[in-house]
């Protein structure tokens, strides 16, 4: 199956300190990768090169075919805003806007009519277990519900690929596993590839592939 995502011997340095070193990496679509490593390891680094938002110092990151060092920042922007979702470890809600208002905002964004983005975000959030807190301010949910917001957020526009950031990292376990198992069924059922970066075993049992990431090489480990 041809990747939907691919690295080729990419390179990040700041300064003389080389974060990523060497990396080649594919994605297919539809797969929920995990990149483990402990904090420092690079691995952080190495998901902001594969989602376009930092340029590698050598080397190559391909999206759909396209390397994206290729793509004007107006072209990238689009390709982050249409084609790519994301989750951070603590949300990152905004918290002006109410729960429904934020899960529709990359709908919004790409030019969908507020009725239209808020039923289509209404939906996701519903088989989310958040359909009675639509309207409420994200400042008056918890960080469990939280989280399933972003979750909504970054799947709502059925994107090709998730990159994810130490997704449940700020919740307890019990909120942690409900949140993750929400999380891939609804991608797995989109077809929407995953990259989920965490320092968390149990979290990266769940992928279908699985990497490690130390001083900034990255290698794969077997699925058993």
């Amino acid at each position: 199956m041809k990747a939907i995502l691919r690295a080729t011997r990419v390179e990040l340095c700041y300064g003389s300190h080389r974060a990523v070193s060497g990396v080649d990496f594919a994605l297919s679509p539809g797969e929920v990768c995990a990149i483990m490593g402990s904090s420092g390891s690079g691995k952080s680094s190495l998901l902001h090169c594969l989602a376009g938002i930092v340029a590698p110092t050598r080397g190559e990151v391909s999206f759909d075919g396209v390397p994206l060092q290729r793509l004007g920042d107006d072209e990238l922007s689009t390709v982050r805003r249409e084609r790519f979702g994301f989750v951070f470890q603590y949300g990152e809600l905004l918290p002006e806007l109410t729960v429904v208002e934020n899960a529709a905002l990359p709908l919004r964004l790409a030019g969908r009519r507020k009725g239209q983005a808020h039923e289509e975000a209404g939906k996701i959030l519903d088989r989310l277990g958040l359909a009675e807190l639509r309207q409420r301010r994200t400042s008056q949910i918890s960080g469990g519900q939280s989280q399933r917001v972003a979750v909504a957020r970054a799947l709502v526009h059925r994107p090709d690929v998730v990159f994810a950031d130490e997704p449940t990292g700020a919740l307890d376990s019990a909120n942690a596993d409900a949140v993750l198992e929400e999380f891939l069924a609804l991608a797995r059922s989109q077809g929407t590839a995953v990259i989920m970066v965490t320092h968390d075993a149990s979290v990266a049992a769940r992928a279908d592939s699985r990497y490690t990431m130390a001083d900034g090489a990255l290698a794969r480990r077997a699925v058993v």
